[in-house]
């Protein structure tokens, strides 16, 4: 009797130990990721430093969430435009036509992926025969040194700064949360029609 009593005693002890690990002891809030949200004001933003204790603090913060989830937008719209001037700038080309390749003309005519059209160029009274070139592809684009590591760069800094409008709604602060949505929704009203559906 006394060894059972002291067996549930220890099972007792054991499971209470095992709660109060899950627990933090900062405050006793939980260890794992808060699951509902709340209205907390004291709630860190990407670090502890960074912990609004006065309105004014917390306000600050709300407004630099709906800065940077606008900017996100502003963001995404400056990558569409940039992509159109690299695409046009790769699908606009002029050939000039110089004395004895009068048969690149012909190769082109031929080209059913070509659409061209013969112009005249005049300047300082030389004149070019001109062959305007717009070809329509479905392939990878040429890399090219002056077009993917800025690519890559604008890239990166859109995943940054999503991910850092990810980390604020993880935090599971109302305030947070529909700073970022206000955000979105003023981003999207000012530069949203730049936008492409695949960039959302």
């Amino acid at each position: 009797m006394h060894n059972l009593y002291a067996r549930h005693g220890a099972s007792a002890h054991g499971s209470d130990s095992s709660q109060d690990a899950g627990m933090v002891m900062d405050g006793g809030h939980s260890a794992g990721m808060m699951s509902v949200f709340q209205n907390i004001r004291a709630t860190p933003l990407y670090s502890t430093a960074w912990t609004p204790t006065t309105t004014g603090a917390y306000a600050g913060t709300c407004i630099f969430l709906i800065v940077l989830a606008a900017l996100f937008r502003g963001l995404l719209a400056a990558k569409w435009w940039q992509e159109n001037r690299w695409l046009d700038r790769e699908l606009n080309r002029r050939y000039v036509v110089v004395n004895g390749k009068a048969p690149l003309a012909e190769n082109l005519s031929r080209d059913s992926l070509a659409k061209h059209g013969n112009v005249v160029l005049s300047e300082n009274g030389v004149e070019e025969n001109v062959v305007v070139v717009k070809k329509r592809t479905f392939g990878p684009r040429p890399w090219r040194l002056s077009v993917d590591p800025v690519r890559a760069v604008i890239d990166t800094v859109i995943a940054g700064v999503g991910y850092l409008l990810m980390l604020a709604v993880m935090s599971m602060n109302v305030g947070y949360f529909i700073s970022v949505l206000a955000g979105t929704f003023l981003g999207s009203l000012l530069v949203g029609r730049f936008i492409t559906a695949t960039d959302h």
